[in-house]
């Protein structure tokens, strides 16, 4: 067993090119993968890395012995499938990340957890991109067309954002009937956690260049947005299952619909691989099946 560990260690480290992204994921030290790695090189008597300060690249003899080392692991995973297979149920620990929206997957998950009590979850909740291999993710959930040409996807459901205010806010500050009559209203704005970056709103390509706008409030957490929303403290724009209760309850209305057609897509996305451990697979077939085909916001 040492040996396999070995072998998935130097598999880690040459997908992430880096002995710090392994440590990180295997819960340990940058100096002991390194190690880990130097022992295997004295055992094999070949160099597998070539090492600089700021780059750790696969000798000849690396590429070569990485080649077999997969091959090796895809048998192991092989036959633990088998046997997980005869044995019953899946079982396993599975890393997923999903996106900080709230509402639409926590149903899901503890759906997806009664169904599958032997199936340890580790979820890890945020809007950052990843690297599902190298950051060690067994899937993961995001929005938009993902480019990846080594990961498998399923498209999940899409969703469309909405304008919403609660019926206090419109009584004091007048309902919007047209675009540009959004210039005049508060808006409660999300800035993306990842990156900084304020979410654009729509209609602003309708408003004149140098129109001044109404005080406002900018935060990173739907959450908020959604209570500020509820307390009659302005416009938000928002994903759709966010507000579905509160919509349904008449707490919040919905303002401009015909202008805020565009949905967005979740998708899954895995590595991909000709085995998937069962753990994995019926995790996909569960989402897909309690997701796929729903477009969250539309109206009949």
């Amino acid at each position: 067993m040492e040996g396999l560990g070995g072998i998935a260690m130097f598999v880690q480290v040459a997908d992430s090119g880096s002995f710090s992204a392994t440590g990180r994921l295997l819960g340990l030290s940058s100096s002991a993968v390194g190690k880990s790695v130097a022992r295997m090189e004295t055992r094999l008597g070949a160099r597998l890395f070539q090492r600089s300060t700021r780059h750790l690249a696969l000798t000849d003899e690396g590429e070569k012995f990485l080649q077999r080392c997969k091959r090796i692991l895809a048998e192991v995973e092989a036959a633990e499938q088998e046997l997980s297979a005869a044995s019953g149920a899946p079982s396993g620990r599975l890393r997923i990340s999903l996106p900080r929206y709230s509402g639409l997957f926590e149903p899901v998950i503890a759906g997806f957890m009664l169904a599958y009590p032997d199936i340890e979850l580790d979820l890890d909740f945020s809007d950052a991109l990843v690297n599902v291999i190298s950051d060690g993710f067994d899937a993961v959930v995001r929005t938009g067309e993902l480019d990846d040409s080594g990961l498998t996807r399923r498209k999940l459901c899409t969703f469309r954002r909405l304008l919403v205010a609660s019926p206090a806010y419109l009584a004091r500050h007048g309902h919007p009937a047209h675009p540009a009559d959004l210039a005049r209203h508060q808006r409660l704005r999300y800035r993306f956690p990842a990156t900084g970056r304020l979410e654009a709103w729509p209609l602003d390509d309708t408003l004149e260049p140098a129109a001044p706008l109404a005080p406002g409030m900018v935060c990173n957490s739907v959450e908020m947005r959604v209570y500020l929303a509820l307390q009659g403290q302005g416009i938000a724009y928002l994903p759709a299952f966010t507000v579905q209760r509160e919509l349904a309850a008449g707490q919040l209305v919905s303002l401009l619909d015909a202008h805020t057609q565009p949905v967005t897509a979740f998708w899954l996305l895995w590595p991909a691989s000709r085995h998937l451990p069962p753990r994995l697979r019926v995790f996909i077939d569960f989402l897909v099946q309690q997701l796929q085909d729903q477009t969250y916001g539309t109206r009949p």
